[in-house]
C-alpha cells in the first residue's frame, strides 16, 4: 500500500501466486500484507475471465515480482531525495495509514470479507451483486468518516508516536507530513475492497498490477523533486521549504489515488455495477465482527509493537544515525527474501496440508511442515549470509545518493547485517502459522501471538537502553529476529500437542548441515572480502559491486560445495534436477 512499509510479522504475505493447480490466491493489493486468501478450487466462482490456474499464476507472479523491484527502487529513490532526517521524518509519517489500515480493515478484509464474498457469489440469485454493493457502500463510507477523523487527529498522533527527545522542527515535520498522507488510509482500502471484488469475480491482473501505477507516480514525483531542487546535503527537518513538503506529501497521496482510479475499468469488464446501497443491516455485522475479533486482536497487539519501535527509532532521528529510514528499508530487504523463497514454498504446501487436515491426516501436515521448515532453510542459509558478510556493500549499491549519505548508507549496512539473523527464523514463523492455517486454528494463531509481540517489544526497551544511539536500528532488527525464534518455538511446541510427532530430529540435523554449510561460506567470504580493496568498506558504487560480484559468487560457489558434501538432502534435489535439466 503506502511503500511496503515495515509490517507485523505475521500478517498473511503479499502478492504470491500458487504453486499448485486447482488453488487461486485471492489477491486483494500486493502492497499490503495480509491480502491473500487460498481457496480450494471447488471455491473459488467461476466467471471473469476464466484463465486457467497457471495463466493467473504466471500474471501474478510477474506482477509481484515487478513491483517488488519497482518498490525498491521507488524506496531508494526516497533516500536519496529526502536523505537521512527527513526521510525518517517522512518513513514516521508512512507508518501511519499502514498501522491504522490495518486495525480498520486489513487483517478482516483477508479473514473474514472474502470468504464471506466468495459465498455470496455462489449463493445468491444474482451472483452476490447486491450484498457486495450493500457492503461496499457500508465499508467506503465508515472509510470515509475514519479518515476524517484520523486526519483531524494527527497532532495527537504524531505527538504520541514522536519522541519528546526530537526536536520541534522534527515532530512538527512529521505532523505535516501526516496531514498529507494520512488520507492514504481511504484510497488503499477502496482499492483493497475493488481487488476483492475482482478477485472473487477471477480478476487478479489488474488488482497485481496496480500498485505498479503507485510506485511509479511516486518515483515521478522523487525525479521532479530532485529535477526542480537539486540534492542539498543541508536539507533537513529544520531547512525543508513548505513546497518541498507539499510535493512529495501530495505526490505520495497521488499515488495511492492512481492506484485506485487504476482498478476501476478492471470493475467494468468483469460486469460488476457501483451501486450506492445504504443497508448496513442486512449485511450481517455482528456475526463479521465475531469473525473477525481474533484477527483483530492479532492486528493490533502487532500494531502496537509497530507504534513502539517507530516511537524509539524517532529518538535518534535527525542525529547522524540510522533511524526510522534504514530501519525500514532493511526491513524490506528481509520481507524480499522471505518473499521469493518462504511465501512460495507456503503457497505450495498449504492446499496440501489444509485437505490433509481437513482428513485428520495429521501426519501429513507433520510431514510437509516438516519438508517446508528444510527446503526454505537450506534456500534462504545463502541469502542470509550474502545479507551478513556483505551489508555494507549492498546498502551503497542501493541507497548511497543524492541526499542519502555515504555514512547514512555505511549505517544502514550495520543493519542489514544484523537482519541477516532473521531471515530464516521470519520463515520457519511463517510456516509454522500457515500450519495452523490448514488446522483452521486461528485463534491459536492470535493467542501465540500475543506472548510473541510481548518479547518484541520487551526486546525494544532493552536493547534500546543498553546499546548506543547509533546501533539503535540494529538492535530492533535483533528484537525482531529474537521474537521470530520465540514465534517459531512456541508455535512448534503447540503444533506437536495438536498433530503429534513433528519429525523434529530429522529436521535439526538439517538445520546444524545447512548452519555449518552457512559457517564455512560466511568464513571464505569474509576471507575473500578483507582481500579486496577497501579493506570490507567499499569506498564508492563501482567498488561495492566489485565486492557484492566477487564475493558473492564465492559465498554460493561455497555454499553449495559445503552442502553437497554434508549432504543437504534439499540442495542436492536442486542440483539433480538441474543437471538433468541441462542433459536434456
Amino acid at each position: 500500500m503506502n511503500g511496503g512499509l515495515y509490517r507485523s510479522t505475521h500478517a498473511t504475505p503479499d502478492g504470491q501466486p500458487p504453486a499448485e493447480e486447482g488453488v487461486t490466491v485471492v489477491s486483494v493489493d500486493a502492497e499490503v500484507p495480509g491480502g491473500d486468501q487460498a481457496l480450494p478450487a471447488e471455491e473459488v466462482p467461476a466467471g471473469g475471465e476464466n484463465r486457467g490456474t497457471t495463466g493467473q499464476s504466471a500474471i501474478m507472479a510477474i506482477g509481484s515480482l515487478v513491483s517488488r523491484v519497482i518498490g525498491f527502487v521507488r524506496n531508494a529513490l526516497i533516500g536519496m531525495t529526502l536523505g537521512a532526517g527527513v526521510g525518517d521524518a517522512y518513513t514516521s509519517a508512512q507508518f501511519l495509514p499502514g498501522q491504522i489500515y490495518e486495525l480498520l480493515l486489513g487483517g478482516i478484509l483477508s479473514s473474514v470479507l472474502i470468504p464471506l464474498l466468495v459465498r455470496r457469489r455462489k449463493d445468491d440469485h444474482d451472483g452476490g451483486q447486491e450484498f457486495t454493493q450493500k457492503l461496499l457502500t457500508f465499508a467506503v463510507t465508515s472509510l470515509g468518516i475514519a479518515t476524517l477523523l484520523v486526519v483531524a487527529a494527527a497532532p495527537v498522533i504524531t505527538a504520541i508516536q514522536a519522541s519528546d527527545k526530537n526536536n520541534d522542527a522534527y515532530r512538527d515535520l512529521v505532523t505535516n507530513f501526516a496531514y498529507l498522507i494520512l488520507p492514504i488510509i481511504f484510497f488503499t482500502g477502496l482499492s483493497a475492497l475493488i481487488g476483492a471484488v475482482l478477485n472473487v469475480r477471477g480478476h487478479f491482473a489488474a488488482p497485481m498490477w496496480a500498485p505498479i501505477l503507485n510506485n511509479l507516480v511516486i518515483i515521478a514525483t522523487c525525479g521532479v523533486f530532485l529535477g526542480v531542487f537539486g540534492t542539498d546535503d543541508k536539507l533537513s527537518p529544520e531547512t525543508i521549504t513548505t513546497a518541498q513538503i507539499l510535493l512529495i506529501g501530495l505526490g505520495t497521496l497521488l499515488g495511492i489515488i492512481v492506484q485506485a482510479v487504476g482498478l476501476l475499468p478492471a470493475l467494468r469488464k468483469v460486469g460488476f455495477r457501483w451501486k450506492w446501497r445504504w443497508d448496513p443491516r442486512s449485511l450481517g455485522l455482528r456475526e463479521i465482527g465475531g469473525l473477525g475479533g481474533w484477527m483483530l486482536l492479532y492486528v493490533g497487539a502487532n500494531q502496537v509493537a509497530v507504534f513502539v519501535v517507530v516511537r524509539i527509532l524517532n529518538e535518534v532521528a535527525g542525529k547522524g544515525s540510522a533511524s526510522v529510514l534504514a530501519f525500514n528499508n532493511v526491513f524490506l530487504l528481509t520481507m524480499m527474501a522471505h518473499g521469493i523463497i518462504g511465501v512460495s514454498v507456503m503457497t505450495a504446501l498449504l492446499p496440501k496440508m489444509s485437505a490433509a487436515a481437513a482428513d485428520g491426516r495429521y501426519a501429513e501436515v507433520s510431514a510437509d511442515l516438516s519438508r517446508g521448515i528444510k527446503l526454505v532453510s537450506a534456500a534462504l542459509a545463502p541469502i542470509a549470509v550474502v545479507y551478513g558478510v556483505l551489508g555494507t556493500a549492498i546498502s551503497v549499491v542501493l541507497f548511497q545518493g543524492g541526499n542519502y549519505s555515504k555514512d547514512a548508507a555505511l549505517d544502514t549496512g550495520v543493519v542489514l547485517t544484523v537482519s541477516a539473523f532473521a531471515v530464516l527464523p521470519l520463515s520457519i514463523s511463517y510456516l509454522c502459522t500457515y500450519a495452523f492455517y490448514s488446522l483452521q486454528a486461528n485463534k491459536t494463531v492470535a493467542l501465540i501471538n500475543l506472548p510473541v509481540v510481548a518479547v518484541r517489544i520487551g526486546a525494544y526497551f532493552v536493547l534500546a537502553a543498553v546499546l548506543s544511539e547509533s546501533l539503535s536500528a540494529a538492535g530492533m532488527t535483533a528484537a525482531n529476529a529474537v521474537s521470530y525464534v520465540v514465534s517459531a518455538l512456541i508455535s512448534l511446541a503447540v503444533l506437536r500437542r495438536k498433530i503429534g510427532r513433528l519429525n523434529l530430529g530429522t529436521v535439526a540435523m538439517s538445520l546444524i548441515k545447512v548452519a555449518v554449510a552457512a559457517a564455512i561460506a560466511a568464513g571464505l567470504g569474509l576471507l575473500v572480502l578483507r582481500l579486496l580493496p577497501g579493506t570490507g568498506v567499499p569506498d564508492g558504487k563501482i567498488e561495492a559491486m566489485v565486492h557484492l560480484v566477487v564475493v558473492g559468487a564465492v559465498i554460493l560457489i561455497a555454499y553449495l560445495g559445503a552442502a553437497l558434501a554434508l549432504r543437504v538432502q534439499e540442495i542436492s534435489q536442486v542440483v539433480g534436477m538441474v543437471r538433468r535439466r541441462l542433459g536434456r
